[in-house]
């Protein structure tokens, strides 16, 4: 098995190295009738038929979807999956009008099983070190993405598929969510940044013992312990999570670019030099074009219209 090269670097510094794209022709599945009602797709190739990138058009212009679609082994991330990830996260990474990311999933019943056990169970011991390395880094692009991101999630989010959610900013489940590290069941432990994102989200004690005992939990007991923002009936967390994306999609795009840095940059810096960095963050969207949109719109009682610039 082809070995990985291990890529950790900030979106910060735009890596200069990224995938070719697919030269290979892809067909794709198409949507149920209720996402179709939702919105209109435009539909892109990536380097795996299991990650789909979906941009969303007219009114919705700027939201992205990343749909997972490997049905056949529960979404569960393979060699390939997790190049179509990396792959489909530097192409937003580069697109300038690209407002928020939706991760969802297309397979019913599942967000995603995690790491697929069976392709890793042919790997060699240095194998599986570079594909959590792989795996870890491409979560880590994900957390750092400028732009808001929004994991949904119905059914299993297990190993890496929490870890994953783990990385967006925000998680809508619906009632039927099943959400769970269980690797120290399998004798190792989350590899994907579990083990550092959880405790962060829902506090040291409660990450440990989800951790420690490998419990699963259900999408309403997800919500009271703040591993999600949001549970719905089950079947809806997608329409709640657009729901979302539109609302962030009407703010300033440089505002709540600027915003997701102060608070993300600022929780690993003391509360003074934390202040200096919202600072510095606010001193970018003074001189903006957005900011006089937005005052011009509230004078005259209308909405604004936000360009970016």
């Amino acid at each position: 098995m082809a070995m990985f090269t291990v890529l950790t670097r900030s979106l910060g510094q735009r890596c200069a190295e990224r995938l070719k794209p697919s030269i290979f022709p892809h067909r794709f599945p198409s949507n149920n009738s209720q996402l179709q009602t939702l919105r209109t797709l435009i539909l892109e190739p990536s380097l795996s038929e299991s990650v789909k990138l979906n941009r969303l058009s007219d009114t919705d212009s700027g939201i992205i979807e990343v749909n997972l679609h490997r049905p056949e082994a529960k979404n569960s991330i393979s060699v390939d999956m997790a190049r179509g990830l990396r792959h489909a996260f530097e192409d937003i990474d580069r697109d300038s009008s690209a407002r928020v990311v939706m991760i969802s999933s297309s397979v019913p019943k599942v967000f995603c099983a995690g790491a697929d056990l069976k392709e890793r169970k042919k790997m060699t011991a240095s194998e599986v070190h570079s594909y959590v390395n792989f795996l870890r880094s491409t979560f880590t692009m994900i957390e750092e993405l400028p732009i808001p991101t929004i994991a949904v999630i119905e059914g299993a989010a297990l190993g890496g598929g929490l870890e994953m959610a783990l990385a967006c900013d925000l998680r809508i489940c619906g009632e039927n969510a099943l959400l769970g590290l269980p690797e120290t069941g399998l004798a190792i432990i989350p590899g994907g940044g579990g083990t550092q994102r959880l405790p962060r989200l829902v506090g040291i004690s409660i990450a440990k013992e989800l951790i420690f005992t490998a419990r699963r939990v259900g999408g309403k007991d997800a919500l009271s312990m703040g591993l999600v923002n949001d549970c719905v009936p089950a079947g809806e967390a997608l329409p709640k999570a657009l729901e979302i994306a539109r609302e962030i999609n009407q703010k300033g795009p440089i505002a709540i670019r600027m915003a997701k840095r102060a608070i993300n940059e600022g929780l690993e810096r003391d509360l003074a030099s934390a202040l200096e960095l919202e600072e510095e963050c606010y001193e970018q969207t003074i001189s903006t074009k957005d900011r006089l949109e937005g005052l011009a719109a509230f004078a005259e009682k209308r909405k604004p219209i936000y360009t970016g610039e």
